[in-house]
């Protein structure tokens, strides 16, 4: 299965020297309000049983460049993305990050996105289910200002509920990156470079860089996650019943 590169399909091309040819934006999205989820959390109950981060947690990446070894601080954001976050601190939990590789650095002819988590180093890959090679993805999960929950697998164009998006593509956002299926997103995940709301509505965002942007911006093609760390907020970190938290997570 490939997962997301952002995408590529030429029909997608948008200006402003953003290369956005390369993002997949679906472009059929529900303008209309989130639908009925059937859950008191919100979480479609086909995903009710994944980790879930319930408020903030404080990651650490260790990243190598050319340039030397530099630290990343990530603030992930669990109230306003609970699976997603929950699914990104789980798998730092487990080490699933150690050692990979950034893939994807896009710097012209503007600053875009860098992108890792691809066990496999090209972009295809993802994270497994604990004790089995069945890929575990996740759903799209976008929080709009004044809504009880995510809206869940629905694409956002409507420009006033984009205007209220409680988590943005700013400069330094962190969000997952999927293929086309709203529910592909697994282990990849890209902080951008530059605000980018052309990806806002479409993608994941779970959380913002708050220290050493500046190491994320000399990243380069093939440069390594040595370990990412949960400094703060491994507490918040939720199993549902149902959820193995005991077998470390593969990976294709």
């Amino acid at each position: 299965m490939k997962l997301a590169k952002l995408g590529r399909m030429s029909h997608c091309r948008v200006g402003l020297g953003l290369a956005l040819g390369y993002l997949c934006l679906g472009l059929f999205a529900c303008r209309s309000a989130p639908p009925s989820s059937g859950s008191p959390s919100g979480i479609p109950p086909a995903y009710a049983h994944r980790p879930q981060l319930q408020g903030k947690a404080v990651v650490e990446l260790e990243v190598q460049t050319a340039e030397g070894v530099g630290k990343v601080i990530l603030e992930i954001h669990g109230e306003e993305a609970p699976l997603t976050a929950g699914q990104f601190v789980d798998l730092v939990q487990r080490g699933f990050y150690n050692g990979l590789t950034f893939h994807r650095v896009e710097k012209d002819p503007q600053p875009f996105v860098v992108q890792g988590g691809d066990p496999r180093g090209d972009g295809t890959g993802g994270a497994t289910e604990p004790g089995s090679n069945r890929l575990r993805t996740i759903p799209l999960e976008i929080q709009v200002r004044g809504e009880p929950y995510p809206r869940y697998n629905t694409l956002i164009e409507d420009p006033i509920a984009l205007s209220r998006l409680l988590l943005p593509h700013r400069l330094g956002a962190v969000a997952m990156a999927r293929s086309s299926p709203l529910d592909s997103a697994s282990s990849q995940f890209y902080i951008t470079l530059s605000a980018l709301p052309i990806l806002d509505g479409r993608y994941a965002v779970f959380g913002y860089v708050t220290s050493g942007m500046e190491w994320v911006e000399r990243l380069q093609v093939g440069d390594v996650i040595r370990s990412a760390r949960v400094l703060e907020g491994a507490d918040l970190l939720r199993y549902p019943e149902g959820a193995d938290q005991t077998e470390a997570a593969g990976s294709l």
